[in-house]
């Protein structure tokens, strides 16, 4: 699939750079509009952050051989999936906007799409039966 790795690489880079924003007090909620969290939310960003830059290195990483890093791909579509949904919850409560999400609104829906195709499509199957080969030799 031609989207895949362009698509990953981009997804690696968004996830460093929210690890970096992340990682600066205070930056995420001047960045988005939103008022100053308490002190505490900072903590919790930081260990976000070191997810997300974690992340980011296992999309660079798949990248380069899709086939083979299979597992970070999947685990990448349930974060999606979680944020799209989180993002939904979120904005039905009326605790954020579509000015405040932005790209989350949507893009979490083209990533599981252009994903999925990839990691639950005759090609990840194919990769499965490899491995499953390689591991019974």
């Amino acid at each position: 699939m031609k989207l895949l790795r362009p698509t990953l690489v981009v997804i690696g880079v968004v996830q460093i750079a929210l690890g970096i924003v992340f990682l600066i007090p205070d930056l995420f909620a001047n960045v988005m509009g939103l008022e100053h969290p308490p002190g505490w939310v900072n903590w919790i960003l930081a260990m976000l952050a070191a997810r997300a830059l974690g992340f980011g290195y296992g999309m660079l990483v798949a990248a380069r051989d899709p086939r083979r890093h299979i597992t970070w791909i999947r685990a990448m579509i349930a974060v999606q999936a979680i944020d799209w949904l989180g993002t939904l919850g979120y904005l039905a409560a009326g605790s954020v906007t579509l000015v405040n999400v932005t790209t989350a609104a949507f893009l979490p829906v083209v990533f599981v799409v252009i994903l999925g195709r990839f990691a639950f499509g005759p090609e990840s199957r194919a990769a499965d039966a490899e491995r499953s080969v390689s591991a019974a030799l």
